[in-house]
Order: structure tokens, then sequence, then C-alpha cells
């Protein structure tokens, strides 16, 4: 009997990204976001609600920062605080894993091996079929390209590790993917289940990062120009999904409050005196004491404002850096892990062939998706992708920029760069180009060469140290 393709693709990304996990069984997390989603999860684990900060979980941040609950209101110092600064859905992903693995420290590789066979692998499989709804035909260049985009996802280096740390962009990927793969779906039968499921992902995606609402907002307004009040599901499946979440914060906060009350704090690191928009390790602990969820946002955005009003000339040119550095190479994780000896000594020889495996992939996977997007035919499908790409990155470019955010993109990126390879191969590329369309192709392509160079100018101090011969006791904060 012949194996499906999707089921194929899927044990391959099952295997490869099971190789670092099993390689890494007795590795435990850092005092950082992980140790945040660890706190929300075993107590939601164990009964005591959506709460973090117990008396155990602050001993131990004691020496890095300093923690005053006693003004908290409702905290308990048994069960901790009630919180809403986290969207709940991964905290809730995890808790399910602690439920069944037990709290012990071995709930840390088995989260991590949820991750890899519900999370991970499952990506390469959801991009075969996004692609073959975004491709909308039958013929053979569809089904190569699918193919293709699937194995760049599947073999891709940052995703295979990705499952290692204990992240909401684990869970985001996989139901962004899934919540396009229905709005597309959508596009060719406007049935109320298609629209139903739509809203339902796009809701347990925002309800995962909340950063994705902008995309909702405008895919329910393109949905209704395309099929008019019958688009009206997937607004209805979308709110009656994160309702509870809204109501259940608002009721907390004694106001009207989102899925999460991190904006003031990112808008807070993103507009700081001494940042360049993305994340700094000083300022990120200014606001942490301040216990109240609802207070520290609104103390973030205040803090912003007045940045943004005593420097008004930075605000451009710290867009352009997040722009910059949401596109920017995949060098952080590798360079805090072996510039803090987790790796160990590397010689220099396998040292630039790791960093050769984990940087060189984005590069021709952006040179392509501009290759492969550029000679797309309009279509209402582009334009979901189009909506994705613009709604997703502009909020980082506002706010806070990272490179591991455009992770969530590979799925998409993999899709039009498997589509200009296969062109290239199939030598049909030529047929689909003239000048102009070549002009702007050229033109994206400088601009991420150009990116890239003035990072690694930027960063040439650390990267000669890293390769240097003490390198792995360099010391970087991530």
């Amino acid at each position: 009997m012949k194996i499906p393709f999707p089921v194929k693709i899927y044990f391959v990304a099952l295997v490869l990204r099971l190789i670092p996990v099993l390689l890494t069984m007795n590795l435990g997390i850092g005092l950082d976001d992980m140790f945040q989603y660890d706190m929300l999860a075993r107590s939601l684990a164990v009964g005591n609600g959506f709460r973090w900060y117990a008396q155990d979980d602050l001993k131990l941040l004691e020496p890095y920062v300093d923690f005053d609950l006693s003004t908290a209101t409702g905290y308990d110092p048994k069960y901790g605080l009630y919180t809403s600064f986290r969207a709940p859905l991964y905290p809730a992903f995890l808790a399910l894993v602690y439920s069944i693995s037990g709290l012990e420290f071995s709930r840390f590789f088995a989260a991590r091996l949820a991750q890899v066979i519900l999370l991970g692998a499952p990506l390469a499989p959801l991009t075969y079929l996004t692609a073959r709804q975004f491709f909308g035909n039958e013929d053979d260049l569809a089904e190569k390209s699918a193919r293709l985009s699937a194995w760049i996802v599947a073999c891709y280096p940052m995703l295979l590790v990705y499952p290692l740390g204990l992240g909401t962009e684990n869970l985001f990927f996989v139901l962004l993917l899934c919540s396009v793969l229905f709005l597309l779906r959508s596009l060719e039968d406007s049935s109320a289940l298609n629209l139903l499921l739509s809203g339902f992902f796009l809701a347990l995606t925002a309800l995962t990062r909340s950063v994705i609402l902008p995309f909702v907002g405008l895919a329910i307004l393109y949905f209704l120009y395309l099929h008019r009040s019958r688009a009206l599901l997937v607004a209805l499946s979308f709110a009656l999904l994160i309702a509870p979440w809204v109501v259940r914060n608002s009721i907390l906060h004694h106001k009207l409050t989102g899925i999460e009350t991190s904006m003031g704090y990112n808008l807070y690191l993103g507009y700081h005196p001494d940042g360049n928009g993305s994340f700094i390790f000083g300022p990120s602990l200014d606001l942490l004491t301040v216990m109240d969820d609802s207070e520290r946002d609104a103390v973030g955005t205040q803090r912003a404002l007045e940045f943004i009003r005593a420097q008004p000339e930075r605000v451009l040119p710290l867009a352009l850096n997040r722009l910059g550095f949401f596109f920017g190479l995949e060098k952080r994780v590798l360079m805090y892990f072996y510039s803090n000896n987790i790796l160990g000594y590397i010689p220099l020889p396998g040292l630039l062939l790791t960093a050769a495996i984990l940087l060189l992939p984005l590069v021709f996977v952006s040179i392509f998706a501009v290759l492969g997007g550029v000679v797309l035919r309009h279509t209402p499908q582009l334009d979901v992708f189009t909506l994705l790409l613009v709604a997703y990155v502009a909020p980082h470019v506002l706010i806070l920029a990272e490179d591991r955010f455009h992770l969530a993109l590979i799925p998409v990126m993999a899709i039009w760069a498997a589509y200009a390879f296969t062109l290239i191969k199939e030598r049909e590329y030529k047929e689909n180009t003239n000048g102009r369309v070549l002009l702007i192709a050229s033109v994206l392509i400088f601009f991420f060469l150009l990116n890239w160079g003035l990072e690694l100018n930027r960063d040439a101090d650390k990267i000669s140290a890293i390769f240097g011969p003490n390198g792995n006791q360099s010391h970087f904060s991530y």
C-alpha cells in the first residue's frame, strides 16, 4: 500500500525533531519566559488556576529580581497571584502534558516530546496541504512545489531545535498554519463548517499569541467583502471562543481587558532610550516588580509614550531597526548557548559548519521566496498570504522585534520559495517574468542582503569572540 505523502513527511519531520530532544533528555529550563510558562502550567495542572509566583518559585528568583508581593491584591504565598500577563493556551497545553507526566524534573522532557509529536512534526504536512490549497490546481508544478515546501519545513534547522524551548511559538506556529489552511479552503468552499473552523483556529491562535489580532481583523473584513454576511460565521466562532478569557481578565482587573496584558511591557522595551527596538536584558527587569498586570501595562505604555515624546526622531529609525531584526539571521540562539559553554568547546571547522547550517537556510528561503512571490498571479489566495505578511510584521515593527518572530512565516515563505525553485528547475521561470518583475525582485533581495550585511557588521565584535579560542566562555546575555 502506497503511503500518502503527508504521512511520510510527518514521520521524516518527527524523526529529525526527535534527535535533539533525545540528546537533551536531562536539559532543564532557564529563569526566563520558560520559567513563567512552567509556573502557570504547574498551577493549572494541580487545579490552582492561572497563577504564578508562589513562594517556592520566588525563592528561585531572589538572587536576580526583588519581588515585593506584600501589597499585591489577592496574593496567596502558597498558590501565587492570578495573572493576565500571558495568553492562556500554551500554559494550558503544558498543563495537560504535566497532568500526564507529573511535576517532577522529567516533565521538561515530556513537554518537549509532546511538542515534537503534536506541534513540531505536523508543520511539514500542514505546509504541504496549505500549499496545495494555495495553488488551487492539480497540475504537476503545484504538486512538486507543495512537496518541496513541506521538505523545507521538515528540515529547517531552527524548526528542528525549537521544541527544546518551552515557548508559545511551538503552539503558535501550528495553529497559525491551521488558520491559514481553513481560510484558504473557505475561499473555494464557503460552507458554514469551513468558515466556523477558520474562526475557531484564529481564536486558538490569538489565545496563544495575541499579536495575530491585526491579521484576524483584516481577514474577517476581507471575507466579508468576498462572502458578505456569510463571513460573519468567522467572526462569530472567533468571538465566542475568546469571550470567556476576555470576561475572566475583565473581572480580574475590574475593567475591559483583552487576551493578555503584555503590550505596555513590550512598548517599554521597544522604545527604551537604551534600547534598539529589540529585547534588551537590563530594562527587561524594570517593570517585573510591578505585580499588578493592569498597572504594569499602564505604566509601561505611559513610559513608552514619554520616551517617544522626549525623542520623536527615534521612532522611524527604531521601526527600521525592528524590521531588520525581524528578518535577521538566526544566530542568537547559537551565540547564547555556545558563548555560555552550554554546548562545550567546538573546534573552529565544526563551529563554522554549525553556523552555516543555522544561518544559510534563511538566506536561501528568503531569496527564493522573493523570486517566487513576485511571479505569482493575483488571486484571493495570494491576498490572504499578503494580509498575513503585512498584518503580522507590522505590529513587530511598531512595538518589538526579534529574529525568532519570523519563524512563524517560514511555511509561507517556503511555499513561495519552493514555487520559484520548481519553476527554475523546470525552466519555466523566464516565461513568468518581465523587466518590472525582475527589478522588484532585485530590489527586495538587495535589501535582504544589505540587512544581513549590516547585522554581521554590527555584531562583528561578538562574532569574532565566538570564533576565538575561548568563544565558548564569552558569556553573552540572551
